[in-house]
Order: structure tokens, then C-alpha cells, then sequence
């Protein structure tokens, strides 16, 4: 067949291989493999020329394929529902920096809602051998540890804990009820909280803290709960606690979502005022609660700590892998802003 059927070098155009920097070089393929190898045996000079030449083609060395040879990636799943919202965002973007930082390759697998999602996103993950999984916060199926487990593959999860799996919480509960004393402190007596239906961990500890801390303390809390964690979740809590005459003056937020959904309902809906008429604590402290219109005083979730904290237990489980369980719980910080008149109290 003549010319015309071919086509050109342009669509031909692959990856630089090693066998190319090694003709390049003057050099053997496994002098190229080592001279990417750390530790492997290669004199400077050779090392240099091996370099050179990759440098002036433009060659990566191929990790998928180190990969499969050696059978083990440097693959990190990261599993989560709901990436895109509040906190969990800034978390999952605070997880890749640090593992690309690591040397790792991470893969953001979202969870979905539906059960085909479900599915696909679990085969997706375990089909590409994974190096290891870090599981958020949320709702991602108990199959997916379950599957990480029976396959030996490290587990690190994160805002809740799994049997036989290192994590590293935050102490929700002692926010809760930190939440609860400040409050108290500053003379509100009708507290509320507003949560969401679809509990998690991380708000159910958050709840516990908040409501025990003030029966503890002769006050009784009003609870709404949202459908989700959200903001649209933050106006339906917001509609069952000010829905009647007897409304808090003081909601501590199961998040910041919440939050900014509940002080925008009062806005609207009520003649409430805040700080004025009612103080709101939320929690998480993304960057939306520092925005003029909420100035929201909230907790703040360090999403770059708890990602140094993940990568550490991953490079520890890597280097003790017969090692038991990591638990680890950081703590919060309130930021205090404009939306709640809060007196200093000495945390017990």
C-alpha cells in the first residue's frame, strides 16, 4: 500500500521510551532503569548522560508499568460522598497536595448515591490495586472497607472509625460541649441545635457533646434537624426551631453549611437579629464563615493538619504494617467572629 494510506508520524506519536534515551545516550535499556532506580548501581557519568538525554527528549519514566511489575502502585484512593461540599472539599484537595507531596498518586473516588454508583466506584478503586485507601467522613459503604480489609490493603479513615483501621478524628464531642458553655457563659438560655437526618459520626458526637453539656448545666436544648448537612439542611433545621413563639437565643451548627443556611432563614423569615437577638456557633471554619455576611464564629477543622496526620499513618502502616491500629483525635479551636456575643471561658 502506498504512501497515501498511511498515517502520519504525527498520529504515530507515543511516549518517549527508555530504549529511546538509551540509543540517545549510547547507553544499554538497563542502564536507563537504573539510572531511575534509587539505590541502583550506575557511575556518575552515566548517570549524567542518562539524564541528559531524557531531559532533551522529554521521557517520564512509566510508573503504571514499575508498578505492575513490582505489584504494588502508588495508587491512593481517596473515598468519599459528596467531595464537593464544605469542608470535605478543602479536605480532599488538602489529601492530594500531601500525597502528590508523598510521591503518591491519588484517586478520587466518589461514592455516588445510587447502588450502580456504588458499584462502579468500588471496582474502580480495587480494579487499579490501589496502594492503600483513606476513607472521609460521610456515608461511603461499609463494602468498601470491608473489601479493602479481605485484600490486605492499608486503611486509613478519617472523621469516623472502622474496626481494625488506623484514624485520626477530631474531638467533636468536647466542641459540643464547649459550644454549650460558651452559650451559657454569655447568658442565652434557650439553646438549639441544628443537625441533619443523615447522621454521621462526626455530627452525632457533635450533638451528644452540645445537648449533655447543657442538661449537665440545668438547660434543656431545641433540636432540628435538616434532611442533609447542608445549607438547604441549614433552612429546614431553622424552620422547626423558629417556627413558634418558643425560639433559642443561641444554635450551635452541626457544620458551617447549616450554619450559613439557619442565619439566612432568620434573616428572611424572622425579626431575629444576629448577634443581637440570637448568637450561632458553627463548625469547620472553611473560608466561606469569614465572609462579610456571616462572620460566623465557628470551630475550626484544620483540613491541611488532618491530611499531614493521614499521610504520616500511611508511612508508618508502610513501614510497620504488622503494627495495630492508629487512633488519633485532634482538637478545635473557636474563631470567635460577629454572630454570637460570647463571654472568654476557660475550657474544663
Amino acid at each position: 500500500m502506498g504512501s497515501k494510506g498511511k498515517k502520519s508520524s504525527k498520529d504515530d506519536k507515543q511516549y518517549v521510551s527508555a530504549l529511546q534515551v538509551a540509543k540517545h545516550a549510547g547507553v544499554s535499556r538497563s542502564a536507563v532503569s537504573r539510572a531511575f532506580t534509587p539505590g541502583a548501581s550506575v557511575s556518575a557519568k552515566k548517570r549524567e548522560k542518562i539524564m541528559e538525554a531524557a531531559e532533551a527528549l522529554g521521557y517520564q519514566v512509566n510508573d503504571l508499568a514499575r508498578g505492575l511489575l513490582a505489584r504494588k502502585s502508588r495508587l491512593v484512593g481517596l473515598v468519599v460522598t459528596n467531595p464537593e461540599l464544605g469542608y470535605r472539599s478543602h479536605l480532599v484537595a488538602a489529601l492530594t497536595k500531601a500525597l502528590i507531596q508523598r510521591g503518591s498518586v491519588p484517586i478520587v473516588i466518589n461514592t455516588g448515591q445510587t447502588d450502580d454508583e456504588l458499584v462502579a466506584a468500588q471496582k474502580t478503586l480495587f480494579g487499579y490495586r490501589a496502594e492503600a485507601t483513606i476513607i472521609l467522613s460521610g456515608s461511603p459503604p461499609s463494602s468498601f472497607v470491608d473489601l479493602a480489609r479481605r485484600n490486605g490493603q492499608p486503611l486509613i479513615v478519617l472523621g469516623r472509625s472502622e474496626t481494625g483501621a488506623d484514624d485520626v478524628n477530631i474531638d467533636n464531642e468536647g466542641a459540643g460541649r464547649e459550644a454549650a458553655r460558651q452559650f451559657l457563659a454569655s447568658g442565652c438560655r434557650k439553646l438549639g441545635f441544628a443537625g441533619a437526618l443523615s447522621r454521621t459520626p462526626t455530627t452525632v458526637e457533635r450533638e451528644y457533646g452540645f445537648q449533655h453539656e447543657a442538661e449537665l448545666l440545668g438547660a434543656a436544648v431545641k433540636i432540628g434537624n435538616g434532611r442533609n448537612s447542608n445549607y438547604a439542611g441549614g433552612q429546614e433545621a431553622a424552620e422547626q426551631l423558629f417556627s413558634g413563639a418558643d425560639h433559642p437565643d443561641a444554635v450551635f451548627c452541626v457544620n458551617d453549611l447549616v450554619a450559613f443556611g439557619l442565619i439566612d432563614y432568620v434573616r428572611r423569615h424572622t425579626k431575629l437579629r444576629v448577634p443581637n437577638d440570637l448568637s450561632v456557633i458553627g463548625f469547620d471554619d472553611i473560608p466561606e464563615a469569614a465572609w462579610d455576611a456571616y462572620n460566623l464564629t465557628t470551630f475550626k477543622q484544620d483540613a491541611s493538619v488532618m491530611a499531614a496526620h493521614a499521610v504520616a499513618l500511611l508511612d508508618r502502616r508502610d513501614a510497620e504494617p504488622d503494627h495495630p491500629p492508629v487512633h488519633e483525635r485532634l482538637t478545635t479551636r473557636l474563631i470567635e467572629r460577629g454572630s454570637a456575643r460570647l463571654r472568654t471561658v476557660i475550657p474544663s
